[in-house]
C-alpha cells in the first residue's frame, strides 16, 4: 500500500489492530476510500473497516452517532432492504481504538461505478441520478417503518453550530458579512428544526438516510445497495433529495407516488450550501475538499439567504 496519507496510514493500522482483537485475519489490508473516512477493506475478510479521519465532535457524540447509524442500517439489512449492512463477523457496536472507534461493515464488490460514466456526458450522469433517485423512493418506504427514535435533521442542528463557529475564528474566504450571514441563517434552521410541524405542518417527517442516499449508492452483481448511513436522522424526504435536480425529482415522484413539495425542497437545498460552507473547517486537514466545495459556496452566496 504505497502512498498512504499520514491518515490513511494511521487508519490501516487501528484497522487491523482492532480486527485482530475481534478474531478477524486482516492479513492484506487495503485502503478502499481516504476523505472524512478511511475505509479499510481488512483482506481476505469480507469486512470494511470505516475509520473515522477528522474530529468532529467529542468521542462520546462519534459513538452515539455511530450506535444510530449501525442501529438502522443493521435493522434494514435485518429485514432485507438493499443496503450495505453491520458485518455479521463482528459485534453489532463501535469498537473504540486509540481515542476514537470504529464500525465493521459488510464488503461487496462494486460494478459499473460512477466514474466509468463518460465525465463529458452531463445526460448519461442526470440519467444515473434520476435512476437512483427512483431507487431511494423505495429505501424510504422501508425506513418508514423503522421502530427507533431518531432525533430531527441532526447533519444541520446541532452540527453545524460548531463549525461556524470555528469559522469565526479561522474565517478562511468568508468575509465578515458572510459570516453574520452564516450566523443568521443557522439561527433561522435552529428554529425550524426545533418545531418542524409549526412551519411546514403538511410535511410527513420519518426516518431518513440524512446524506442524499442517491449519491452513497453502490451498483453490484446482485443489484443496488445504499450505504453510508453515517448523517441517519429523522426529517422531510426532501432533505435527502436535494440537488438530486429534476429528473431525479420526478423519477422519485413516480416510484413513490408522493408529490415533492417544491418550496421546501428549496429550503432544503439552501440548508445544504450551508452545510457545506460549514464544511470549510475541514479544508486545513483535507485539502482537497477546497475546489470541491467551492461551486456549492459560490451557489450560497448567489442565493437569497434562508429565513423564515
Amino acid at each position: 500500500m504505497a502512498n498512504l496519507s499520514p491518515r490513511a496510514e494511521r487508519a490501516v493500522a487501528l484497522a487491523v489492530e482492532a480486527g485482530r482483537s475481534l478474531g478477524l485475519h486482516a492479513g492484506r489490508p487495503c485502503v478502499l476510500h481516504d476523505a472524512f473516512s478511511v475505509l479499510v477493506h481488512l483482506a481476505p475478510d469480507p469486512v470494511v473497516v470505516r475509520v473515522p479521519a477528522l474530529a468532529v465532535g467529542s468521542p462520546a457524540q462519534l459513538v452515539e452517532k455511530q450506535r444510530r447509524e449501525l442501529a438502522v442500517a443493521g435493522w434494514l439489512a435485518d429485514i432485507g432492504a438493499p443496503v450495505v449492512g453491520p458485518s455479521p463477523l463482528v459485534p453489532r457496536e463501535p469498537i473504540e481504538a486509540d481515542g476514537t472507534s470504529l464500525t465493521f461493515w459488510e464488503f461487496v464488490t462494486e460494478t459499473d461505478p460512477l466514474r466509468d460514466l463518460p465525465q463529458d456526458s452531463p445526460e448519461a450522469l442526470a440519467d444515473r441520478f434520476a435512476e437512483q433517485a427512483g431507487w431511494s423512493a423505495e429505501l424510504h418506504a422501508a425506513l418508514a417503518d423503522y421502530p427507533g427514535d431518531l432525533p430531527v435533521l441532526t447533519p444541520l442542528v446541532p452540527a453545524i453550530g460548531p463549525a461556524l463557529a470555528e469559522l469565526r475564528r479561522d474565517p478562511q474566504t468568508l468575509t465578515p458579512a458572510g459570516l453574520d450571514r452564516a450566523d443568521r441563517e443557522y439561527a433561522a434552521l435552529e428554529t425550524l428544526v426545533a418545531d418542524f410541524a409549526a412551519r411546514y405542518p403538511q410535511a410527513r417527517l420519518q426516518p431518513l438516510h440524512g446524506d442524499s442516499p442517491a449519491y452513497n449508492l453502490l451498483r453490484t452483481a446482485d443489484g443496488h445497495r445504499f450505504s453510508d448511513f453515517e448523517d441517519v436522522t429523522r426529517g422531510p424526504v426532501e432533505w435527502d433529495l436535494t440537488f438530486t435536480g429534476p429528473h431525479g425529482i420526478e423519477a422519485y415522484e413516480r416510484t413513490s407516488g408522493i408529490r415533492i413539495d417544491r418550496d421546501l425542497l428549496d429550503l432544503m437545498e439552501g440548508a445544504r450550501l450551508l452545510q457545506a460552507l460549514s464544511a470549510l473547517t475541514i479544508v486545513p486537514q483535507v485539502p482537497e475538499l477546497g475546489p470541491m466545495l467551492t461551486p456549492m459556496i459560490d451557489q450560497w452566496r448567489a442565493r437569497n439567504p434562508l429565513g423564515y
